[in-house]
């Protein structure tokens, strides 16, 4: 139920915000990077957990795949739902200690904390509380917490500037996790619109989803081979990540026509990797020199 691929992406784009943040002016800290993880972990399982407990009455109705439908967990044990949100309290238990413990030891400051706040508050209220995505407001809640708020933690703990450049530097990658969004809950809709969760896919007509995952994919490389000619990402980053952009185009070329959200899953996640690959190597390449680049933004 803890979804333990998706905890594993979680920390590569969390890795991604720390080298990016290094690269920036922080500082690469191997013990304040590894407690900044165990803080937010649980705290990410905690919104798995939870989101397990909301949507169990439509997981058990849904057509299940592997980037789609939920874990399936409860579904398949016949367990209770209140065990998951038993475990999503007691997650949201241990990842408020382990906050307590890295604010406490300086490994997570006011910044950090208030990111992970975000996370928490906007993550529950996706699945329970005003239910986000039954709002549609699911896939912008999602995708600004796992494209924006979670590389910017990593950027936090690696003490480096939360400025506009931090923010413009994730923007294509947010971008493109609401395109992939849209992929992963259109095999689902069916079962979301019988059950009363009121996401994007069961609003929009597909010739609209189609247009909006066009649109979304073109603007996400776009912004990548713009944005080094700005001078606000290093070249070695954005225009790395134009090389996935053919798996993007078939990824929007099949949406809606097909069921599998593989395309845009491998597209979202080659982002993620390329992207901390790129970052890493700068920090390793300038030996922790300042990355600043002097675009338009002057800094």
């Amino acid at each position: 139920m803890s979804r333990p691929s998706q905890l594993v992406l979680i920390l590569v784009v969390y890795a991604l915000g720390v080298a990016l943040g290094t690269t920036r002016g922080g500082t690469f800290d191997p013990a304040r990077t590894v407690v900044g993880a165990l803080a937010l972990v649980p705290l990410a399982a905690s919104v798995h957990y939870v989101n397990e407990y909301a949507d169990v009455e439509t997981d058990a109705i849904t057509e299940r795949m592997r980037f789609s439908g939920g874990s399936g967990a409860l579904v398949e044990t016949g367990l209770p739902a209140e065990t998951a949100l038993r475990a999503a309290l007691t997650a949201l238990a241990v990842g408020t200690a382990t906050t307590w413990y890295a604010a406490s030891v300086g490994s997570v400051t006011g910044p950090g904390l208030a990111l992970l706040a975000v996370v928490v508050v906007a993550g529950w209220a996706y699945s329970v509380g005003p239910r986000l995505v039954a709002r549609g407001l699911g896939e912008v809640t999602n995708a600004l917490l796992g494209g924006l708020v979670l590389p910017l933690y990593g950027v936090a703990v690696a003490r480096g500037p939360l400025d506009a450049v931090a923010v413009l530097a994730v923007l294509p990658f947010a971008v493109y996790v609401f395109a992939n969004l849209l992929a992963t809950q259109w095999p689902d809709r069916r079962a979301d619109e019988r059950t009363g969760k009121r996401t994007l896919p069961t609003r929009w007509s597909p010739s609209r989803l189609r247009r909006a995952h066009w649109l979304t994919t073109g603007a996400t490389f776009a912004l990548f081979g713009l944005l080094p000619v700005l001078g606000v990402l290093p070249r070695l980053v954005g225009w790395s990540c134009l090389l996935l952009a053919p798996v993007g185009l078939v990824a929007s070329s099949r949406f809606t026509r097909v069921t599998s959200p593989f395309p845009s899953v491998a597209t979202m996640v080659g982002l993620a990797v390329v992207q901390l690959l790129a970052w890493a190597l700068l920090v390793v390449a300038r030996g922790g020199q300042r990355f600043y680049p002097p675009g338009v933004l002057g800094v």
